[in-house]
């Protein structure tokens, strides 16, 4: 099957490749949501009532009632946040190395293995349906959305139709918004109830409206389809559907690192000097839900630790400032410790701990580069 789950930039989930089609992959020590920011609340906008009320016209004659349409755009309105989301996509290249620190960090790992653990028999119920890995359909659901602490809590109509109106993916968001709307028609959620990212990828597992219809599965059997509950089944049975639906074969695993009991493979290398990788026609499907070898090897990776299995073997390289990844953890430790706070230590370089660095020059009557080093990690101690 040729379809994939989602296919334009809304995140970096993957970051290495700047080819993400998914949420944001966060950091472990990023906070839960707080609320809606107030450019993600809707703002009057005399163009887009407008454009929607053209769209109604045109969404009646596709088959959406006018009850549908009534409740659906009820409360709903212009997201200024979500155009500017939209165009302010940075393109990241970070290394595998980096990625995976997220990926398959201490705490998403930790994570993973308890709901797996308390999904167990739902996991393996569909592990015997679908025949996809209990730890693979556990391991995108930790990817996607922090195993359902992060699904995502704006509008699917109003982000939909904002991104519809604004015209850069304008026919693409359409089809989005009209499948929402024969979404809320089939009764499988309430508007109230139908929220998810910026973008409009939905759920647990995020799936974008289109996606939903081809693949969204009601395995609890209570007649609805119900990615958006805090029971998760639904949308576990749905990703497991999905990669079914894409090629999985059953009994074959992802792959794994060379030397560490891989299937023979296809061998890529996607960092320079980092480890190798055999892959099978698995990690393919994985790409179907999201076209990056990073998010592949993340998601394979990650099932694998939640299955037991512990870090990678070989080592990667040192970073283009001479660091390796124990060298960046240390130095925000002791940029922390200092009381520069990087928000975290996980070996990854990111704009807090750029802020840290440039607080710590100033401090010191240094040029505020914010660019780590070898000298700035002596200096520290």
């Amino acid at each position: 099957m040729g379809m994939t789950r989602r296919h334009f930039g809304i995140g970096i989930a993957a970051m290495y490749l700047a080819a993400c089609d998914s949420t944001t992959l966060q950091s472990t020590s990023r906070p839960k949501s707080t609320g809606l920011p107030a450019d993600l609340k809707p703002v009057p906008n005399a163009d887009y009532d407008v454009w929607v009320a053209a769209f109604k016209t045109r969404a009646e004659q596709q088959g959406i009632s006018s009850a549908t349409l009534a409740t659906g755009f009820r409360g709903a309105g212009y997201l200024p946040g979500v155009v500017k989301r939209d165009r302010n996509q940075t393109e990241f290249s970070r290394t595998l190395e980096d990625y995976l620190a997220i990926a398959a960090s201490d705490e998403r790992v930790s994570k993973g293995r308890a709901a797996f653990a308390q999904h167990q028999s739902t996991l393996n119920a569909l592990e015997g349906k679908y025949g996809v890995d209990a730890e693979i359909i556990t391991a995108v659901w930790g990817l996607e959305s922090f195993y359902g602490e992060r699904r995502g809590d704006v509008p699917v109509i109003s982000s939909t139709s904002t991104l519809a109106f604004d015209g850069r993916r304008g026919a693409f968001f359409e089809k989005q918004l009209m499948a929402a709307l024969n979404i809320l028609q089939s009764g499988d959620i309430p508007a109230s109830r139908m929220t998810g990212s910026w973008a409009g990828a939905m759920g647990h597992t995020q799936f974008i409206p289109t996606s939903y219809q081809a693949f969204a599965v009601d395995f609890t059997g209570d007649g609805r389809r119900d990615i958006w509950s805090d029971d998760p089944t639904d949308a576990l049975a749905s990703t497991a559907a999905y990669l079914q639906r894409n090629g999985w074969t059953r009994k074959v695993r992802w792959g794994g690192e060379v030397g560490a009991g891989a299937p023979a493979g296809t061998v890529i290398q996607p960092q320079s000097g980092g480890p190798k990788f055999a892959v099978t026609s698995n990690f393919k499907v994985i790409k179907r839900y999201n076209n990056s070898d990073a998010y592949a090897i993340g998601v394979g990776h990650l099932a694998d630790r939640i299955g037991g299995s512990g870090p990678l073997r070989a080592s990667f390289p040192p970073d283009s400032n001479g660091l390796t990844k124990d060298d960046r953890i240390a130095l925000q430790q002791r940029l922390t410790a200092r009381g520069f706070d990087t928000d975290g230590a996980d070996g990854v370089i990111g704009p807090n701990t750029n802020k840290a660095i440039s607080a710590y020059q100033s401090s010191k009557g240094l040029p505020a580069t914010g660019e780590p080093s070898q000298e700035l990690l002596q200096s520290l101690g």
